[in-house]
């Protein structure tokens, strides 16, 4: 059985001044008031901090939850149910150690904020790609132990795509200095890209060595106008004919995320008069000698030609390019606004995308009257399928279908060979549909990976895996 944290355990630290905080609301509540936690704040201001926590909770055989910037929405960062655990908080441990411009390599804090390090790059002249809605508050150790996704995987890749090594500490204390900066390593198991996406279960992440990119030397941004999601497919894949790897972003928007924001704020300025049904917002950053806005004339007119597109607008400076990122970055605060009744990060095989849309409302509706709002990041199949009520009503009118909801978007999903977790993570939310969805041999070597290297079943209980051993 794993033992709660109490304030004698806490005292018998014997702690620096600091690092024990007080427990307040901000560490117990998450983005989407779901989820409700427990437990004792630590945090700590070092790696070796983290390591005499950690070593402790071992041996007493107490719990670990590590927060990051309590932005996850599966529920990774909150313990409802159980013995009380220890809070690992990163906020203290925010530096940025060491910038390599010519090897286009930074070496931070698992609590560097992520804009803080986008800022460090661009100080020298580089770009961290990695960029999301919550990056003014999202933390590195979490973004990289959720393998977050965002608006550049098109070019970029996920988190993990953007690390090079990491500073870790295990669930007996010990610490694995893994901070390497090489490109190629085969000296045995890849133990990197095995603690990336395993949300704190398999130690605590303190510090990690990411990839910078060289700035491109233009940048620029179009909202067009598509007739359907199978055009935007295609428009996406006349994009990668055009502008190659220059292409950065390709995100699908439904009317029904600028309705919200009409309806609820936040203010922002729409590209259209005419609110089309579906319109994709593109993003490309260009060598030096070729002009964004002349690409994206050129893809325009290709498309048009061809049917894909009915209207456009290209920004024609950097504040309208952000005017444009602000109408996609703005819709997750809108759906918050409104109160989804389930929300869904999902992932489907390209061509699936526009079959899975014409088939998701049919579905739904035999459930209950929805409202969908259906965005994401097309250019990598990641789909943000969010079901709301009807005007006049709120989610908590839909409790009882809220399950149902839920299932019958995952399991439509999952028959078109989608996952039901993209770049959300599972968290606690989702261990259910790991059981359901995952495939048994996986699952089998994932609880085999769990029991050897946390066979006290300290590190983040009840998260990603139903707890495996008797705790």
């Amino acid at each position: 059985m794993l033992n709660p944290a109490t304030p004698e355990f806490v005292a018998a630290l014997n702690l620096p001044q600091g690092v024990h905080k007080e427990t307040t609301e901000a560490y117990l509540t998450e983005p989407r008031g779901r989820w409700k936690g427990q437990g004792i704040v630590l945090a700590p201001g070092s790696t070796e901090e983290v390591a005499q926590i950690v070593k402790a909770c071992h041996d007493a055989r107490i719990g670990i939850v590590p927060y990051s910037g309590g932005t996850g929405l599966v529920g990774g960062q909150m313990l409802e149910d159980g013995p009380a655990p220890i809070i690992l908080s990163f906020e203290r441990m925010t530096k940025i150690r060491a910038v390599f411009p010519s090897e286009n390599v930074i070496i931070v804090d698992a609590g560097c904020i992520l804009a803080d390090v986008q800022q460090a790059a661009m100080d020298v002249n580089r770009l961290f790609p990695l960029s999301l809605a919550s990056e003014g508050s999202a933390r590195i150790g979490g973004l990289l132990s959720t393998n977050a996704g965002g608006v550049n995987v098109l070019r970029y890749g996920n988190a993990r795509a953007l690390c090079l090594g990491l500073e870790v500490v295990r669930p007996d204390g010990t610490i694995w200095h893994g901070l390497s900066r090489l490109r190629k390593d085969n000296t045995g198991y890849d133990l990197r890209d095995l603690l990336i996406g395993a949300e704190g279960t398999l130690g605590v992440i303190t510090a990690a060595a990411l990839k910078m990119v060289p700035q491109p030397a233009g940048i620029g941004a179009a909202f067009m106008a598509v007739p359907s999601p199978e055009a935007a497919l295609d428009l996406l894949a006349l994009a990668g004919e055009h502008i190659g790897d220059g292409l950065s972003a390709f995100e699908i928007i439904h009317r029904q995320g600028l309705d919200f924001l009409s309806e609820v704020g936040p203010e922002v300025r729409f590209p259209f008069q005419d609110i089309p049904d579906w319109m994709v917002l593109i993003d490309v950053g260009l060598p030096k000698g070729l002009a964004p806005d002349a690409a994206l004339m050129n893809l325009f007119e290709a498309a048009s030609e061809k049917n894909l597109v009915t209207d456009g607008v290209i920004a024609q400076s950097a504040t309208q390019r952000d005017a444009f990122w602000a109408v996609r970055e703005n819709i997750p605060e809108a759906n918050r606004r409104i109160g989804s009744v389930s929300s869904h990060d999902i992932s489907l095989p390209l061509s699936a995308v526009p079959e899975f849309i014409a088939a998701g409302a049919p579905a739904l509706a035999k459930i209950g009257d929805f409202r969908i709002n259906c965005f994401g990041h097309l250019g990598d199949g990641n789909l943000h399928y969010n079901v709301f009520p009807t005007q006049g009503k709120t989610r908590a009118d839909f409790e009882a279908e809220r399950p149902l909801v839920k299932a019958c978007v995952h399991d439509l999903c999952h028959s078109f060979g989608g996952s039901v977790s993209a770049e959300h993570g599972i968290g606690r939310l989702k261990v259910g549909d790991l059981l359901k969805y995952g495939d048994p041999a996986k699952l089998a070597m994932m609880r085999a990976v769990k029991t050897a290297l946390d066979p006290q079943g300290i590190m983040n209980p009840g998260a990603v895996l139903e707890q495996a051993i008797d705790t």
